[in-house]
């Protein structure tokens, strides 16, 4: 079974939209908002070399996608 995390906020509709789309794929994952805790904030910030707030993004298993496409997502899940 892959480990899925998404960092995102709560309020973002394209975080909205994966939630609902690993929802209705019934995957399990874990939801990080980086908006309402800070030390969520810091771990996305550490993916990026840039120290940046990047989101959303996606962590499957080691992998790390930004803003993927449902296509790209699929593709990462059945790999």
């Amino acid at each position: 079974m892959k480990t899925i995390t998404l960092y995102g906020a709560k309020r973002c509709h394209k975080t909205q939209h994966y939630m609902r789309f690993f929802e209705n794929q019934i995957l399990k994952y874990a939801f990080l908002d980086v908006k309402a805790n800070e030390a969520n904030a810091e771990k996305l910030r550490h993916l990026y070399n840039n120290g940046k707030l990047i989101f959303p993004t996606i962590t499957i298993d080691k992998k790390r996608l930004r803003n993927p496409t449902d296509k790209e997502l699929i593709k990462r899940l059945n790999k």
